[in-house]
């Protein structure tokens, strides 16, 4: 009898590791940050263009490195251990981006919710971006949060090659 229990008990746990597993292999993600509304996410093969959703690999630099440490970015299946990050594509080939600490600006026009934080919540210093105006290259983009101020995004990093971003992420759900 005890072994059926504890069957039955197996079999239930696993379902959800079953369905999760599913689910993500399917092209599913979940954003619980607040980089871009919080919701569910579907992988798709569009175009990497500006206004997307992108789920990318943060490159193996120091600052990343930092970041993970600081709990700002998750651990992960990325190279150097990183989790994956989802940031909008705010900028692209061609087009002038200048940091002030009034924000970000994409062409001239300031970006909502770009403003520098010069230190995070434990009062230790944000990293900034060292350049303050550049055209972006061919293969940059420039990938940040358009729904929250807080996001650890471009405004300290700076832009990202184009080969990082894995896929384009379209909510299915959000909230």
């Amino acid at each position: 009898m005890m072994k059926r229990i504890y069957s039955g008990v197996a079999i239930v746990g696993a379902s959800p590791m079953g369905l999760g597993a599913t689910c993500y292999f399917s092209g599913a993600r979940i954003n619980t940050t607040k980089s871009i509304p919080v919701g569910l996410y579907w992988t798709t093969d569009a175009p990497i263009e500006k206004g997307a959703y992108g789920l990318f690999c943060p490159p193996e630099i120091g600052v990343f490195a930092t970041a993970k440490e600081r709990g700002y970015i998750a651990a992960g299946f990325c190279p150097g251990d990183y989790g994956y990050m989802m940031k909008r594509i705010l900028a692209a080939k061609g087009d002038t981006v200048k940091i002030t600490d009034e924000g970000v600006l994409v062409e001239g026009s300031l970006l909502k919710h770009s403003k520098l934080k010069t230190t995070d919540p434990a009062g230790r210093e944000l990293p900034r971006y060292q350049t303050s105006q550049y055209t972006l290259g061919n293969s940059e983009l420039l990938l940040m949060s358009d729904v929250s101020g807080t996001s650890f995004d471009a405004r300290y990093f700076g832009p990202v090659n184009r080969s990082q971003v894995k896929a384009v992420i379209r909510p299915v759900f959000t909230w």
